[in-house]
């Protein structure tokens, strides 16, 4: 995923050096609106100030956040042709792609306005004698390090949460999507929020553990490649500070031989789809048993032929460029690879010879370890199709990866499927002939090189919350 944090933070660049943020529109190459930058002292101010304003926003009731929250909603609503045109100019989503992720901002927004009270309220428990309860409590000003390839759904999943539980919060966002990013700020400005309370910041990744280092900053949250969050991992632990990583992953679709093939492709093809397959949690690895391979590759050939390239301003297109030309090469040069390793290809696998960041949908057949397409998360639109023996061989393979995000089971057999869904696949989702997604009311998140923590629900807002045990009892006298 791009935008990755260094390893090792450099000294800040002069500031002449980054004035601007410049986005580019992936469909032509063309450059388009640039925006000024932030320094790192621009950075350290907001989270000062972000830190005053939390103190008092805390001592706000839940039914003040909710009706600034549903607000937000009602913003995003309003203003859902212009998120989703500025969602196609920066970074390539469909036009229909973009308003469906506003909406579903926007659903969030009303959830967590709706239900926040209810997760963060004391719960009692019977210890025996005095009243004892779990009180949950904000922490303070939350960090969020955000990625391009959702920039609206990704920062509103962190932030419609975190403010609901009374915490503060700064937005590091993709430098590719600037103007989203400042657009996510003016929203929760629209709506009434105290200005100060919630900051995008548009800095340079070298500067994000400096940020994270600042004694106004409380925790951090980072969804993104597993190089950034190593870094963030440990820039955090350097200072003892909490986070919660969503990073890549590498989902693999368990197809068994009672599934109805023609199906099980079409959910297949959805999956590896999402977001033109720039997504942590869209399919990537579709593991078949050898009974239906021949049958299954030839209705995934057909179920991908249908996501045509096409301009994401057209309100039929499917598929829309990838980011930058430069992660379509990465791309492109993976399926290269793969194939020179021994690869079939079935569809697609060549760079249309026009400007921008195209790739068509791509399907590989006889993906073995060593290949890119069996090893690595490919992050677009090339779905690789694994060979196995049996529903254990079926598991074996899905389980021997790095990454532990997403997963899904296609099957005839509902029990069978709830069975390795619940209990063999090693995911933090696993989705029995559905497409793995993301939604407001259950947790969210991986295990492995996933990351940990989780967004969304209970377990989600109650994540950057100080979970207090409380005791109570009454002073006896002693006259």
């Amino acid at each position: 995923m791009s935008d990755q944090l260094e390893a090792t933070a450099a000294k800040p660049a002069p500031a002449t050096e980054r004035s601007a943020q410049q986005a580019v529109n992936p469909a032509t190459g063309e450059p388009g609106h640039a925006y000024p930058a932030h320094s790192i002292d621009d950075a350290h101010a907001a989270a000062e100030v972000a830190h005053a304003a939390f103190k008092s926003w805390r001592r706000t009731s839940f039914a003040h956040r909710s009706k600034l929250m549903r607000q937000a909603g009602a913003v995003l609503r309003q203003r859902a042709d212009e998120f989703a045109a500025l969602m196609t100019e920066e970074m390539g989503k469909t036009l229909t792609d973009g308003r469906a992720e506003i909406e579903k901002c926007a659903a969030h927004c009303e959830w967590f306005a709706d239900h926040a009270a209810t997760y963060l309220a004391p719960e009692p428990v019977d210890v025996g004698g005095p009243e004892a309860f779990i009180a949950f409590n904000p922490l303070g000003v939350v960090l969020a390090v955000m990625p391009w390839n959702f920039p609206f759904w990704q920062a509103f999943r962190f932030a419609a949460p975190a403010l609901m539980a009374g915490n503060g919060a700064l937005l590091k966002h993709a430098s590719n999507v600037p103007g989203c990013a400042l657009a996510i700020e003016r929203v929760f400005h629209e709506a009434g929020f105290p200005r100060d309370l919630f900051r995008t910041l548009l800095l340079p990744s070298s500067d994000v553990k400096a940020l994270i280092e600042d004694d106004h900053v409380a925790a951090v949250t980072l969804t993104g490649s597993v190089t950034a969050g190593k870094s963030v991992a440990a820039a955090a632990a350097g200072v003892l500070k909490k986070c919660v990583l969503e990073l890549g992953g590498s989902d693999a679709y368990v197809v068994l031989e009672d599934a109805d093939v023609a199906a099980a492709a079409k959910i297949c093809a959805t999956a590896r789809m999402v977001n033109g397959g720039q997504s942590c949690i869209a399919g990537k690895r579709f593991i078949v048993v050898r009974d239906i391979l021949e049958a299954f590759e030839a209705a995934m050939v057909e179920a991908m032929r249908g996501y045509a390239m096409g301009d994401p301003g057209d309100e039929h297109s499917k598929l829309g460029p990838m980011q930058s030309v430069h992660a379509r090469d990465e791309i492109h040069a993976q399926v290269i690879k793969s194939i020179a390793a021994g690869a079939q290809l079935l569809l697609g696998g060549e760079v249309p010879d026009r400007p921008g960041a195209w790739y068509p949908a791509t399907v590989l057949a006889d993906v073995l370890p060593g290949q890119p397409a069996h090893d690595d998360e490919v992050f677009g639109p090339v779905a690789a199709i694994i060979a196995a023996k049996d529903e254990a061989d079926a598991i074996r393979i899905a389980n021997a990866s790095d990454y532990g995000l997403g997963s899904g089971v296609l099957t005839g057999d509902i029990d069978r499927g709830r069975r390795i869904a619940t209990e063999e696949l090693e995911a933090g989702m696993s989705f029995v002939n559905e497409n793995v997604r993301s939604d407001s009311r259950m947790p969210f998140g991986g295990v492995k090189h996933s990351g940990y923590g989780r967004e969304c629900a209970a377990f989600g807002i109650r994540e950057f919350t100080n979970i207090k045990s409380v005791h109570v009892r009454a002073l006896e006298s002693t006259a």
